[in-house]
């Protein structure tokens, strides 16, 4: 087939799939969460191979629809409340489509200047919202853990000589992302140069102990250079103390990285932005748009107290960029992380705050988090049940714990047949997670389309899975 026919039937089979997803969407609640791949589905899938002439492209268009993207787990759906990247937008949805239909090399002025203009602003945006100086910048990125990676490589390459990375010490808490102690290694880190420090009652890193940790590391000559502090962790949304985290690290010459790629957005709302105090006192932020702020896959900011850092780490002036640098002296977006080639990923963020605004981003934020305290409440009104992690920036950890005496073995299995029952189920998507050594029921509350309703429903429906039943019953004939 000619190019400009297959481009035609492209369009027309587009405006099809446009039109259906729309209404799709519109739609959504009254679907199912979960809708699993049916083995002959899978099965018809792995036997195909690549072909040595094309097929018909209307042919595989609906292979696609009713083959892989139906079998998919909802994430963007409103009863959704297992995953933290669970808010897609069709506004940024449609970034998505424009942006990828003209392609453009985001990597420096020259070939995207609008693109790059608008990228700079957002980042002056963000960066004035976490309270950070003029000469901060930063960069977009795929994710959190790309985000994380390139502020650690920042902090390694600000306070450790090439001789030091041995001696190289760094302080998480054991609620920190796993993606920190992964690009630590990618970086060069040793598990033994990680510390990991404790959380108190509500999650948060233990002050006192992150203390003790230092002055010991320094009293064995071992070199501390940075602190991961979290502003809204994946498991229970805590907020790390962040001025008393701020001080310890000015004080013995740390770098403090704020992994907040969940919790940062909360700094769009008026009630919630007290949460992340001493966020403006870091060196480094991680916070992914497609979080909290109604972006799709992948939408994630990097920002620096001091953009020379990032320049210190990944600037790099090959002869064949000469001719696309804006000038000898100009920093480009190659120059500020490990991309060269690189997707204009703000545009799709910038056309949806272009079209919503700001306030009603507020709103979002706002909405997520009373959704997670009227879980905690009505989870409360029974004994059943108990709070294990209370509400914060929209999630909440609670489990079964039955009439009768329990091993503690026996309560972690309940909890997660009741989650694996809610969500094959399809009415609600929720999943476990640890805490404490208990096996805990996570809910995060943040789609903005979720109702009160919705949760009401989903708590009933927790209290009466056949799990819970079953369990009631064995306790009332014991």
């Amino acid at each position: 087939m000619k190019t400009k026919e297959q481009n035609k039937e492209v369009g027309i089979l587009m405006k099809d799939f446009i039109s259906s997803t729309v209404d799709f969407y519109n739609h959504m609640e009254s679907g199912p969460v979960f809708r699993p791949a049916g083995k002959e589905c899978l099965a018809g899938l792995n036997d195909q191979s690549i072909p040595h002439k094309g097929r018909p492209l209307k042919d595989v268009y609906k292979e696609m629809l009713e083959k892989v993207y139906a079998s998919t787990l909802l994430g963007q759906h409103p009863r959704s409340f297992a995953c933290v990247p669970s808010t897609a937008s069709l506004l940024s949805w449609m970034g998505d489509i424009m942006t990828n239909a003209w392609n453009p090399h985001a990597s420096c002025t020259v070939n995207a200047p609008a693109a790059n203009l608008i990228e700079k602003k957002l980042i002056r945006w963000m960066c004035g919202l976490a309270g950070f100086p003029k000469e901060s910048g930063g960069l977009f990125v795929s994710g959190g853990s790309i985000a994380n990676l390139t502020a650690l490589t920042a902090a390694r390459d600000a306070k450790l000589s090439h001789e030091e990375y041995s001696k190289g010490m760094v302080y998480v808490s054991d609620q920190t992302h796993s993606s920190v102690v992964k690009g630590l290694h990618i970086i060069g880190f040793s598990k033994d140069q990680i510390r990991v420090i404790p959380s108190d009652a509500l999650f948060a890193m233990d002050i006192s102990v992150l203390k003790a940790a230092i002055i010991k590391d320094i009293n064995a000559h071992k070199k501390p250079f940075a602190v991961i502090a979290s502003a809204g962790t994946t498991n229970t949304g805590s907020v790390d103390p962040l001025p008393q985290i701020a001080a310890l690290c000015r004080e013995y010459d740390l770098w403090m990285h704020v992994d907040g790629a969940y919790g940062a957005s909360a700094l769009l709302s008026d009630q919630y932005r007290k949460n992340l105090s001493g966020i403006s006192l870091s060196d480094s932020l991680s916070w992914d748009a497609h979080k909290w702020l109604l972006q799709t896959y992948g939408c994630s900011v990097v920002l620096v107290r001091d953009q020379s850092c990032l320049v210190h780490s990944f600037s790099a002036h090959p002869e064949y960029l000469k001719d696309a640098q804006s000038s000898a002296d100009s920093v480009e977006f190659w120059d500020l992380g490990p991309e060269l080639t690189r997707p204009a990923r703000s545009l799709k963020l910038w056309l949806t705050l272009q079209a919503m605004g700001t306030d009603a981003m507020e709103k979002i934020i706002d909405h997520g988090c009373a959704l997670a305290q009227l879980a905690q409440r009505l989870i409360s009104q029974s004994p059943d049940w108990e709070i294990v992690s209370p509400a914060q920036l929209g999630i909440i950890n609670f489990r079964y714990i039955s009439h009768r005496q329990l091993s503690p073995r026996e309560l972690d299995r309940i909890n997660q047949n009741i989650a694996r029952e809610i969500t094959q189920s399809g009415f609600a998507q929720i999943f476990t997670t640890e805490l404490c050594g208990k096996k805990v029921l996570r809910m995060c509350t943040i789609h903005p389309e979720t109702t009160e309703q919705d949760i009401y429903d989903t708590i009933r429906f927790l209290k009466n899975t056949d799990t819970v039943k079953e369990s009631s019953l064995t306790a009332r004939t014991a």
